[in-house]
């Protein structure tokens, strides 16, 4: 069903329904970009949150807790979705606003071209019915005439009185003023036919070609209102992985908050290591008799001085939890004890050098990437060389390159096979018909395809073979894959500083968590640090990995978070790590450093 047929007399609807469209696709346009206004306004101010309560410098008598590194790690991801909501309002601004706001603009100008010419057309056929009712009431004014003529003709011949002169005379003048009336007669009648056609040709044709290029633009306009809608959805869509994470950053540090730990750090720092006060002993005053002074009484000197009386005694009394009277505690050490530096006589123990255990955990959260795979999946990525069957990778990867791989093979067999047969059949035609061809000429084609099938099959076999050792390999290995990648076991939050389990290494705390039977090693001596990143440096020992493809950057990333690295659009980079799932891609960049990059903000290409 169409316009030109069902709505032949509706030109008005028409045109008000396409503005009408028009208006919509504006309102549209318009409130996107107050849209876009607003999530600019949204980061803006996310990011000036996040400025305000960012900490400049480490506050005093704030211990770095790990409520604070959480607070933080919160604000880095509040900053980073901020950046989100910044992409979101400039794919919304490029993609809807502008490309709407321009195809509104020639939809106008097409609609505008068909309603004149539809006008034009309607302006014709009026001119043609003007024309008509003309040629109508001259055809009727000259028939009365004529009659009137003829009858006064008819009157004078009838009367004696009048003269021979006068009849012929008013007869000639009926004669006329009836062949006026039949010319009249004939102009109405061809005049009448032309309006016919024109009109059938208005009706049937040439409105109804408007009306169907009309709807066909409204059609389209409807269509591009359409993909419009769905791009404001498709924007929220592509940063929704990016905002998840974030999400999912900022619930780890919720949960790496930890009670106990905040509660003993704040203990070491603050404990004075004062004995609580005694009781207070009564003084009788109403005895006329010398009282011994009281070595427990907290105004009684402890050198046998005699006691003060009145407002000096009153002044020397002073309350235990004063400030004044409360002296100055030697430095701790982090892990309980005095520094060195407090001690009289002592010489400096090379102990002095330890970090606290929340220093020591920053450093090792530093020093990792908090990236979400394993390390197991970044340590099987280094040092890697690619191989035909694939078994640098692991298991489950290997199984599915394999079936890819297999399924390519089979199709390229399909083809060659299909080929075969075709010029089989083109032999076969130019045997029985020689002058359309040679058949010899196709025995290069022929012999070349049955090479193709030949070695094919050959690599089919040979892949079905990997496949199926591969899948053999990932059922082996579904029960034991937890066992075999155990979580390293985390330092301890504090030791006693007089505890030898204190300087024992990394490798016998494991031991005793794995296995009761082991014994403790001997303290370490002087001079010799706790082995903090043992487990750690095992991952990262390894070669440096060679190139498995090169990418392009399509677009510009500020590599802001750590683990992560900077590229600019347009940039190469080595392809170092493919994406394993979870949307990042590790490279490298010509002028040196590696990191991650979304893999969304890449055109990879494989070696």
């Amino acid at each position: 069903m169409d316009w030109g047929t069902e709505l032949w007399d509706q030109f008005e609807v028409i045109e008000r329904h396409t503005q009408w469209g028009l208006d919509l696709l504006d309102r549209y346009v318009k409130f996107v970009k107050e849209r876009t206004e607003v999530e600019q306004a949204y980061a803006k101010q996310l990011r000036s949150l996040v400025k305000k309560y960012l900490p400049k410098r480490p506050v005093k008598d704030d211990p770095e807790s790990n409520q604070q590194q959480s607070f933080v790690q919160i604000l880095q991801e509040v900053n980073d979705f901020a950046g989100q909501r910044e992409l979101v309002a400039e794919n919304l601004s490029v993609r809807v606003c502008l490309d709407l706001a321009k195809y509104s603009q020639e939809m106008k100008q097409e609609r505008k071209m068909h309603l004149q010419e539809g006008r034009r057309a309607q302006q014709q056929l009026e001119s043609g019915f003007k024309q008509l009712e003309n040629s109508k009431r001259k055809f009727e004014r000259d028939c009365r005439e004529a009659e009137k003529a003829a009858q006064t003709a008819e009157r004078l011949d009838q009367d004696i009185n009048a003269t021979k002169a006068d009849v012929e005379k008013a007869k000639q003048q009926a004669h006329l003023r009836s062949h006026m009336a039949e010319e009249s007669k004939n102009e109405y009648a061809a005049q009448l036919q032309r309006f016919n056609r024109d009109q059938a040709h208005f009706y049937f044709s040439q409105m109804p070609q408007i009306f169907d290029k009309l709807q066909d633009m409204d059609e389209r306009r409807t269509t591009h209102l359409g993909a419009g809608y769905g791009l404001l959805s498709e924007a929220e869509l592509q940063v929704l992985p990016i905002i998840t994470k974030c999400l999912e950053g900022m619930k780890v540090a919720a949960a790496a908050v930890d009670t106990k730990n905040d509660s003993q750090v704040l203990i070491e720092l603050h404990k004075s290591g004062f004995a609580r006060p005694g009781d207070v002993e009564f003084e009788d005053f109403s005895q006329p008799m010398n009282r011994a002074p009281s070595d427990s009484s907290l105004g009684t000197p402890s050198d046998g001085r005699p006691e003060l009386r009145g407002p000096a005694r009153s002044r020397a009394k002073r309350w235990p939890f004063g400030k004044k009277n409360k002296p100055r505690p030697p430095p701790l050490s982090p892990l309980g004890g005095p520094m060195p530096s407090a001690l009289p006589n002592g010489p400096p123990s090379p102990r002095s050098g330890l970090l606290d255990p929340l220093a020591i955990l920053s450093e090792i959260s530093k020093s990792v990437k908090p990236r979400l795979a394993s390390f197991r999946s970044l340590r099987g990525s280094r040092g890697t060389v690619v191989t035909e069957d694939f078994s640098h990778l692991p298991p489950e990867q290997q199984r599915k390159r394999l079936q890819q791989q297999l399924e390519e093979r089979n199709r390229e067999l399909q083809k060659e096979v299909d080929q075969r047969e075709a010029l089989k059949k083109m032999k076969d035609v130019y045997e029985k018909t020689p002058q359309m061809g040679d058949p010899t000429s196709l025995e290069p084609q022929i012999a070349e395809t049955l090479n193709n099938i030949e070695r094919l099959k050959l690599e089919v076999q040979k892949y079905e073979a990997w496949l199926a050792e591969a899948e053999s390999r990932v059922l082996s290995n579904r029960g034991d894959s937890l066992s075999r990648h155990t979580r390293p076991p985390d330092p301890p939050a504090s030791a006693p500083p007089d505890s030898s389990s204190s300087s024992s290494s990394s490798s016998s705390n494991r031991e005793l968590q794995d296995n009761k039977e082991s014994s403790e090693e001997p303290p370490l001596e002087e001079g010799q640090d706790t082995p903090i990143y043992t487990e750690f440096d095992e991952d990262f020992e390894e070669e440096p990995a060679s190139p498995i493809g090169h990418c392009v950057a399509i677009y510009h990333f500020e590599g802001s978070s750590e683990g992560t690295i900077s590229m600019a659009e347009g940039e190469d980079l080595s392809l170092m790590e493919e994406d394993k799932g979870d949307g990042w891609t590790r490279v490298r960049r010509k002028q040196g450093g590696e990191g991650y990059v979304p893999t969304s903000y890449l055109r990879v290409t494989l070696n």
